[in-house]
């Protein structure tokens, strides 16, 4: 018998029509059926059912001739072009790249195991024609021994030219992304957030979707006539939707990745804001501005604490202003027969928060259309304990700043916290906005 070439093929069972409909029905039972292909017709009129080849027993065959299913031997083929069944037209991207996949794992000669499917992702970020894969897949042998076809394929079923996988974020204030580039000659992608335009290299910057409600919620803030100082700018996460939508009058961006500073100014002048923005290289803890800034961004997590002294001396000394502190926030979960100690001010804080929420029950009984300042009160009630005691401790230390180095009062208000996202288990990075105000001396 002439041997096939079997590279890429479908495994199916050949019967006669009149034994199709029967042998259709056991296979469905048994899960062997590969839905994911038409029935197809054979020259001499048969039918060709195709098969899962790995669940595909001896033992089914066995059980197939004792039934008279399949008369004398039962006649496995390979069918080179399978017709997709309606029910494929639809998958979904996700079972479209384990489709493909798994065919080019049949068709190198190797079995398909449900440890390789577990291997398969099931999400991915897209900048343009650029998918970025999790640094937790195609981790097994197998996926290396197919060598550059493996990404060509994986581009294919996703409907891109390029590839490149994340691995662990290198340790240390600069952040370098590790990320491969596997297919593709370079990492420059173009992300669109909220009308920005975000230009940067993937092996080479970060980009967190995870902030876009932040960078949503930033873009909304009335900045008009103010001056902005971002101390951790990136390649312009925050910087740019302030001067773009939150219509600051001008920015200082302070960056000291020179990777993300070149995006930086890319990404300045491709959304035509350059003309209101000085960049500031290096480290910001050596930055020569003072008495500058209406406001502050310190969006660097797990903590932006070592930027608190140059929030505090870029503040305008006379008039002060608002600074944005990102931080993660750990809030373990405490045992239920156990009660923390809860000192005066957290009593009183927890008091006025509930407080907050009846009286704002109450006003939208009595005005049900005027809710919105509502939402926003009731957030307070909403805080976790755990971030209110982070923002009452930052507070009185972001106080005792500004007193030291202007040596008069100041009056620091929390004005909001914001949660925008789940960073760990039980660990949230939230925000918290402080307004910070010099006052008379009694």
């Amino acid at each position: 018998m002439e041997a096939e070439d079997t590279r890429g093929a479908v495994p199916a069972l050949v019967a006669e029509p009149r034994l199709a409909q029967r042998l259709r029905e056991y296979l469905e039972g048994e899960q062997i059926l590969d839905v994911r292909y038409r029935l197809q017709k054979m020259p001499g009129g048969c039918v060709a059912l195709p098969v899962l080849g790995e669940k595909l027993t001896e033992q089914h065959l066995r059980v197939l001739r004792n039934s008279g299913t399949a008369e004398g031997p039962c006649r496995l083929t390979r069918l080179q072009d399978p017709v997709p069944s309606k029910a494929a037209g639809v998958r979904t991207p996700a079972q479209k790249l384990c489709h493909e996949l798994r065919r080019l794992v049949v068709g190198s000669g190797e079995s398909w195991s449900e440890e390789l499917e577990r291997d398969v992702p099931r999400s991915w970020q897209r900048h343009g024609d650029l998918i970025l894969l999790s640094e937790d897949n195609f981790s097994a042998a197998l996926w290396e021994k197919l060598g550059p076809v493996l990404w060509e394929t994986v581009a294919s079923a996703l409907g891109a030219q390029r590839v490149a996988r994340r691995g662990r974020v290198s340790p240390g204030g600069m952040r370098f992304p590790s990320v491969t580039l596997l297919l593709g000659q370079d990492g420059w992608v173009e992300h669109m957030d909220n009308g920005i335009r975000y230009m940067f290299d993937v092996t080479k910057c970060m980009f967190s979707p995870g902030n876009i409600t932040e960078k949503l919620r930033v873009a909304s803030l009335p900045c008009s006539g103010e001056v902005l100082v971002d101390l951790y700018a990136g390649i312009g996460y925050f910087t740019l939707p302030y001067l773009v939508h939150a219509a600051a009058a001008f920015a200082h961006a302070c960056e000291w990745n020179c990777h993300a500073l070149e995006a930086l100014r890319r990404n300045l002048a491709l959304n035509g804001v350059q003309d209101r923005c000085r960049i500031h290289p290096g480290d910001n803890r050596q930055l020569e501005l003072r008495d500058v800034a209406d406001r502050v961004n310190l969006g660097l997590i797990p903590s932006s604490e070592e930027g608190w002294p140059v929030a505090c001396r870029v503040l305008k000394k006379d008039t002060g202003g608002v600074l944005h502190i990102h931080h993660n926030v750990e809030a373990l979960p405490a045992a239920a027969h156990q009660q923390p100690a809860v000192s005066r001010d957290e009593q009183r804080l927890t008091e006025e928060a509930g407080s907050v929420g009846r009286e704002d029950r109450e006003r939208e009984r009595q005005s049900p259309k005027d809710t919105e300042n509502c939402r926003k009160e009731t957030r307070v009630a909403r805080v976790r304990p755990e971030w209110q005691r982070w923002a009452e401790a930052t507070a009185m230390r972001i106080r005792g700043l500004l007193e030291e180095l202007h040596g008069q009062p100041w009056r620091t208000s929390i004005l909001h916290i914001e949660a925008v996202k789940s960073y760990a288990p039980h660990v949230h990075h939230v925000v918290l906005d402080l307004e910070c105000r010099p006052t008379c001396p009694a």
